[in-house]
């Protein structure tokens, strides 16, 4: 058996994939965002994903793009470094107005942060409760209904990292490239297998695609590099663990409104040659990774 055998033709698959039970609001389906370049940044929890997107997006800000950045988790974290507090959620606020979006304006739920970047926190239900897909779908209905994105170059949608949540699986509807974040242990590259697998059942039927991963958080990207070799899979960007970005959350900032020290400018070049990297590849054919079997990667990376 080679080592892909028992992985699924992923262009076999109907809809959303086989055994798919992920939930779609009939109002939202076909919700187009509009002209705005959309990015979906994903990876296991805890990996780094709000501090990426949100340097992502002061990056794209700062080579003159107006930006949106929404926040799909329901601890609401996403863009609080943006904007130096953490912000009401879409769901919290439609709560307030019991569920009559008509009843708000675009200031009730949208906070401007860093350099003009705009700042949504769509939340989610508590947990057991409902799904988070469903919370992402009236959120971008609320961007839509005000306008907000006519007048939008780049979305950046950072998503919670539960593979199989509909909150999960929303974004992939919009977005033109998903970025993984990963890091050069074998857990990371695990999940980033699973997201790989998830965005390749997603492009069967809509547009987005894959740009490539981040090592963050890695002094090394040996094992990163390893993985992509065998899955033909590619690393665009390599952020260091570094106690610079670790400061920039305690102080509620974007590593650009840090002081100019030798690694705070390193990776805010970093960032800026990610945005360039990634504005550029919508206009290029995305990445056809083939995600490796359990089997395969306890081969490629298990340790004796």
């Amino acid at each position: 058996m080679s080592p892909r055998d028992d992985i699924p033709d992923l262009k076999s698959f109907d809809g959303d994939g086989e055994g798919s039970v992920q939930v779609h609001d009939s109002e939202d389906i076909g919700l187009d965002v509009g002209g705005a370049r959309v990015f979906s940044v994903y990876g296991k929890g805890g990996i780094g994903k709000s501090t990426t997107s949100s340097n992502l997006s002061a990056a794209f800000s700062l080579l003159g793009k107006r930006v949106l950045q929404i926040g799909c988790d329901p601890k609401h974290d996403s863009t609080f470094t943006l904007t130096g507090r953490l912000q009401e959620t879409v769901i919290d606020i439609l709560k307030q107005v019991n569920f009559h979006p008509e009843e708000l304006r675009p200031e009730d739920y949208v906070t401007e942060g860093f350099n003009g970047v705009m700042c949504v926190e769509a939340g989610g239900p508590p947990a057991g409760t409902g799904c988070g897909g469903y919370v992402v779908g009236q959120t971008v209905k609320l961007l839509k209904q005000h306008h907000l994105l006519e007048d939008t170059d780049v979305v950046v949608f950072d998503v919670l990292g539960d593979v199989v949540c509909g909150g999960f699986a929303a974004p992939l509807q919009h977005a033109d490239r998903a970025l993984i974040v990963t890091a050069n242990d074998f857990d990371s590259i695990y999940a980033m297998n699973r997201i790989i697998a998830a965005v390749q059942a997603k492009a069967v039927n809509y547009k987005v695609r894959l740009a490539g991963c981040v090592a963050n958080r890695s002094r090394e990207t040996n094992e990163v590099d390893r993985y992509c070799e065998a899955a033909n899979f590619k690393r665009i960007a390599h952020m260091p663990d570094l106690d610079s970005i670790r400061r920039s959350r305690l102080k509620k900032r974007t590593l650009f409104e840090m002081d100019d020290a030798e690694d705070v400018v390193m990776a805010r070049a970093e960032y800026i040659r990610l945005a360039e990297t990634l504005w550029r590849s919508t206009g290029e054919p995305g990445l056809t990774p083939e995600p490796l079997t359990d089997r395969h990667i306890f081969e490629l990376l298990g340790f004796d």
